[in-house]
């Protein structure tokens, strides 16, 4: 398979490699993971994200919502940084774009909350 494409992106919903999702989803190097959920709803932590450590990209992008309000824990930036993982995190849109972007560059996940 190859390394995953996000065709549109709006609050609430995307689309990658012409699937639709309508809950936060994963998307790893060679797959996606559709229905994903935290522990906390809003917090980010190092147990959500089994499957990428698992996988162990370069990078992990964080779409954080539409308007940023899903944080990334402490606990998880180290546990990443730990893991010799990069983060970037910035509001859903922009995660997507900047996923896009570097998708054939190197090793990349995301990690994407698609509401608020």
């Amino acid at each position: 398979m190859s390394t995953p494409q996000i065709e549109s992106y709006r609050f609430g919903r995307i689309v990658i490699d012409g699937q639709a999702h309508t809950q936060d989803v994963i998307i790893l190097p060679d797959r996606v993971i559709g229905d994903w959920w935290r522990q906390e709803g809003h917090r980010l932590n190092p147990d959500d994200l089994d499957a990428v450590f698992e996988a162990a990209p370069e990078t992990l992008i964080v779409g954080q919502g539409t308007f940023g309000r899903m944080r990334v824990t402490q606990a998880a930036e180290r546990a990443l940084q730990a893991a010799s993982i990069e983060l970037i995190a910035l509001p859903t849109g922009d995660a997507g774009e900047a996923y896009n972007r570097l998708r054939t560059r190197r090793s990349v996940a995301a990690a994407l909350h698609l509401t608020c």
